[in-house]
């Protein structure tokens, strides 16, 4: 009986151990992912060469800052990132509000949205640059430009970055040029 007991108490122990081992430190790193259900509808995650799609944006701030995104990067709503419900983690995405003809270039890093039928859920940051963080939501197109390199840091407003031979900056007022 105490054999017995020792025995389940030592792969509880092992278990425990295999269970935490990849969550106290989990690396970014490259997901398509396994198809998956959310809230009855059924979402398959690809990899793609070419991906261009008018939809919805919505944007999603202060209670997800500092979490873990779905490739494990660390979610900074001062970053300009996004979360898509199929393409490739990390990839990168050109923006485009129709409303008012802003565009900007995000690092998609996390799965979502899952609300209302929307394409694509941006950080505050990028919401701001686009001009719709009051409205909420936006009207836009997005573009697959590709992967993004798991050693790059997130995109900050103003910053310059290379993408796909193209160089790409965001000056304000929020215009992108390449």
């Amino acid at each position: 009986m105490q054999r017995t007991l020792a025995i389940w108490l030592g792969l509880a122990y092992l278990l425990l151990l295999a269970g935490c081992g990849g969550a106290l430190d989990p690396q970014p790193h490259y997901k398509i992912g396994a198809p998956y259900r959310i809230n009855g509808t059924w979402y398959q995650p690809q990899f793609v060469t070419q991906y261009e799609a008018t939809g919805i944006a919505s944007w999603y701030g202060e209670p997800f800052h500092g979490r873990h995104t779905a490739n494990s990067e660390i979610y900074d709503m001062e970053a300009l990132t996004a979360a898509h419900p199929t393409l490739p983690l990390p990839s990168i995405v050109q923006v485009t509000n129709l409303e008012n003809g802003r565009t900007l270039v995000v690092r998609v890093n996390d799965r979502g949205p899952f609300a209302g039928n929307r394409l694509i859920d941006l950080s505050q940051a990028a919401a701001r640059e686009l001009g719709f963080v009051y409205q909420g939501l936006a009207e836009v197109q997005v573009s697959y430009l590709g992967l993004a390199r798991l050693d790059d840091a997130p995109i900050r407003p103003g910053e310059t970055r290379a993408y796909a031979m193209a160089q790409c900056v965001l000056p304000r007022p929020r215009a992108l040029v390449c």
